[in-house]
C-alpha cells in the first residue's frame, strides 16, 4: 500500500527533472554588449552560438558553457588582458576567430587562458591571431587544445613575444593537430607532467617544443620546419620524443639538456644548419632508430652524457658524423644491432645485414681539431695524413671515443607527412 503513494509523491519530482537538466541555447547577435549580457543569463550546460561578426572581448567565463563560433564570429580584446578567460571546469571554445590580447608577459596575456579551475576545458578549431601568447593553460588538468591554427605577434623581437601554447602546472593537459608560427616557442611547458603534444605543426619559431621541469610526458609525431631549434628537453626525466619532423632547424633538430631517462625513437632530422642532436648531461636515454641526415654534425655529446643507449639509427650525409670526446672507448650498439653510417665503406660477407668490421666515427685529429680550431691549417699536411692512416691502420693508437661494433648495412627510412597549409 506505500508503493502507490511513493511513486504519486515522486510523479512531480519526475516531471520537473528533466525540464531543469535541459540545456538552453543562446544566439548571440555581433552587437555591442550583447555577448556580455547573455553570458551573464546563462548558465551551467548552455551554448551560445556567435552571430558572424565581431564581438567584443575581453570576457570571462564562469559557469560550465559552450562558446560556438561555426568560423565566422570574432571575438577582439581590444588590446587589455586576455580575450577569453575561463574560470571553472567543462567550458568549450569552438569555431572562433580570437584576437586582440594584451601585450603583458607579466600578466601573460593571451588569446584564451584557462586558469586553474578550468579542469577538463576544450579549445578547439579556433584562429587565435595577433595575441601575444595564443593559449596560456595554466593549471587547467586535462585540459584539450585541438586543431587551432595559432599566429603569434611579429612587431617585438622573437625573444620578447609570447609562446604559441604555454602549459605550466597542468598534468594530463593535451595540445594535438595545432598549427603555430610566429611567436617565441611553438609549445613551452615548465613545471608540469604527464602531458601529451602529438603531430602539431611549427614554422618560423624560436623552439618548437620547449621542456623544463617536465616529467612523464611525451612528444610524438610533431613537425618543425625552420625553426631555430625543434624538440629541447630539460631538465626533465621519463620524456617520449617519438616519431617527430624537424628540417632545417637552425640549431638543434633535438636537444637533450639535463634530460634523463627519455625515449628518442622513430625521429627525423635533415638539413639542421648545426647538430641533428645535441646531449648535454644527458644520461641512460635510448636513442633508436632514428634518422638523422645532412647536419653539420650528426650527433654531439659533452658535459659527461653517460649510459645511453644508441643504435638502430642512421647517420647520413653529416659533414661530422659525431663529436665525443673521451678517454674510454663507448660502443654504440645494443643487443646486436648497431647504426648506419654514410661515410663507412661497409661490407657484409654472410649477408646478414651488419657489417663485418667496426665503424669508428673519430680519430686523434678530429679532438684536436674541436679543441684547437686554428689546427685546420695543417689539415693536408703529410703529418697529419700520416697519423690518420697510422690510427686507420692499427686502432690501438686511437685515444679512445665512439665505436660501432655492429654497423648496420642499411639505413633507416623516415616518410614525411603530408604538411598541412599554414595559412
Amino acid at each position: 500500500m506505500k508503493r502507490p503513494g511513493f511513486i504519486t509523491a515522486l510523479f512531480p519530482a519526475l516531471l520537473l527533472w528533466p525540464l531543469a537538466s535541459v540545456a538552453s541555447e543562446w544566439d548571440v547577435p555581433a552587437e555591442p554588449g550583447a555577448l556580455a549580457h547573455v553570458l551573464a543569463q546563462a548558465e551551467d550546460g548552455d551554448v551560445l552560438k556567435l552571430a558572424p561578426g565581431r564581438h567584443s572581448g575581453a570576457v570571462v567565463i564562469d559557469k560550465a558553457l559552450t562558446l560556438e563560433g561555426n568560423g565566422a564570429a570574432v571575438i577582439d580584446g581590444l588590446g587589455e588582458g586576455s580575450v577569453i578567460s575561463v574560470t571553472v571546469p567543462g567550458v568549450v571554445v569552438r569555431g572562433l576567430t580570437i584576437e586582440g590580447s594584451g601585450s603583458s608577459h607579466q600578466t601573460i596575456d593571451s588569446g584564451v587562458t584557462l586558469g586553474k579551475k578550468a579542469t577538463g576545458a576544450i579549445v578547439e578549431n579556433n584562429r587565435l591571431i595577433g595575441n601575444l601568447y595564443g593559449v596560456n593553460i595554466h593549471g587547467a588538468k586535462d585540459s584539450l587544445v585541438a586543431n587551432n591554427f595559432i599566429e603569434g605577434r611579429r612587431d617585438h623581437r622573437v625573444n620578447d613575444r609570447g609562446n604559441g601554447v604555454y602549459v605550466w602546472n597542468a598534468p594530463g593537459a593535451r595540445v594535438e593537430g595545432n598549427d603555430v608560427r610566429w611567436g617565441r616557442d611553438g609549445i613551452f611547458v615548465n613545471t608540469s607532467k604527464k602531458n601529451s603534444f602529438k603531430n602539431n605543426q611549427f614554422r618560423e619559431l624560436r623552439f618548437a617544443v620547449h621542456y623544463m621541469h617536465a616529467d612523464d610526458s611525451e612528444v610524438i609525431g610533431n613537425v618543425s620546419i625552420g625553426n631555430d631549434l625543434g624538440y629541447a628537453v630539460m631538465f626533465s626525466k621519463r620524456v617520449r620524443i617519438i616519431g617527430n619532423i624537424s628540417i632545417g632547424d637552425a640549431d638543434h633538430g633535438v636537444m637533450l639538456n639535463y634530460a634523463n631517462s627519455s625515449e628518442v625513437r622513430g625521429n627525423l632530422v635533415r638539413d639542421g644548419g648545426n647538430r641533428c642532436t645535441f646531449l648535454y648531461n644527458a644520461h641512460k636515454n635510448l636513442i633508436s632508430g632514428n634518422r638523422f641526415e645532412r647536419c653539420a654534425t650528426g650527433i654531439h655529446f659533452t658535459a659527461g652524457s653517460e649510459r645511453n643507449e644508441i643504435s638502430g639509427n642512421a647517420f647520413i650525409g653529416n659533414r661530422t658524423q659525431v663529436k665525443y670526446v673521451g678517454s674510454r672507448w663507448v660502443d654504440w650498439s645494443a643487443n646486436g644491432l648497431g647504426n648506419y653510417w654514410s661515410d663507412f665503406a661497409a661490407y657484409d660477407i654472410n649477408g646478414d645485414g651488419i657489417a663485418d668490421t667496426p665503424y669508428r666515427p673519430n680519430d686523434s685529429m678530429d679532438h684536436i681539431l674541436w679543441t684547437q680550431p686554428a689546427a685546420k691549417l695543417l689539415l693536408g699536411a703529410p703529418a697529419v695524413q700520416l697519423v690518420r692512416w697510422s690510427q686507420s691502420a692499427f686502432p690501438a693508437l686511437l685515444p679512445g671515443g665512439v665505436y660501432d661494433s655492429r654497423p648496420m648495412m642499411q639505413p633507416v627510412e623516415i616518410e614525411i607527412p603530408a604538411l598541412g597549409d599554414s595559412s
